[in-house]
């Protein structure tokens, strides 16, 4: 997340962040205007729930008067066979990889649909499209973002907003290293860099720029697409 809007903001566009995690989302916005000297607005909010996504929403079109661009990378896991999950484990995993999409895109849409104009770049996983073990949940819910994703291209292609999908593979985040330091985690993960064409994991900073393409005019004509970023890890068609 703080690739992609730092991304966004070396391009010149206006920035909101919104993150369960409210003091990171400050550090990250104070850290990108001393950087950049963009425009950026923090909020503390849930992607599970809708009436927060309205919430940044509406503070977006009030500090900005539009929204031409969404982005949904809010995203969790955690690596276990699926019949060592439980429900609640579930519940979480899909509400905030699927049901995030779903909140922000139905907060956001409608101001899009009546200005007739709009990009929407959903971040999935690789795990989507191939499987992945230990992730059986997870993979699920981020194929859903994907079916989702090209039924509102279609949906929204006359009102001119494009949809597409960026679908990374393994990238070097926090939420990688913790899952590193669990046992199932280090048995799945130890040794699959020896497997990535490119040998090595992919930074943050590998994934943004495809995110800011697709939202650019160079990306016109381009909706409902798929694009995986991965090292040649999979090489899906």
């Amino acid at each position: 997340g703080r690739a992609i809007v730092t991304a966004f903001a070396v391009a010149g566009a206006n920035v909101v962040i919104a993150d369960a995690r409210e003091a990171d989302a400050q550090a990250t916005a104070t850290e990108i205007r001393k950087e950049v000297g963009a425009r950026i607005l923090a909020i503390g909010a849930d992607v599970t729930k809708l009436k927060d996504m309205e919430g940044v929403r509406d503070a977006a079109l009030r500090d900005f008067g539009a929204i031409d661009i969404l982005v949904n990378n809010a995203g969790w896991d955690r690596l276990m066979p699926f019949l060592k999950t439980a429900p609640d484990l579930w519940d979480r995993v899909i509400g905030i990889n699927y049901g995030g999409v779903l909140n922000t895109c139905y907060a956001v849409l409608p101001q899009m649909v009546s200005r007739k104009q709009g990009a929407i770049i959903n971040i999935s996983s690789d795990s989507a499209r191939v499987g992945s073990l230990g992730e059986a949940v997870y993979s699920g819910a981020k194929a859903a973002v994907i079916a989702f994703s090209k039924t509102i291209a279609r949906e929204h292609a006359r009102d001119n907003i494009r949809v597409n999908v960026i679908c990374p593979g393994l990238v070097d985040t926090p939420l990688l290293q913790e899952i590193q330091h669990e046992e199932f985690g280090q048995k799945v993960l130890g040794s699959i860099v020896n497997y990535i064409p490119l040998k090595r994991f992919a930074k943050p900073e590998d994934i943004a720029p495809m995110v800011v393409f697709l939202a650019s005019d160079a990306a016109s004509y381009i909706t409902g697409q798929v694009t995986s970023i991965n090292g040649g890890l999979t090489m899906a068609g």
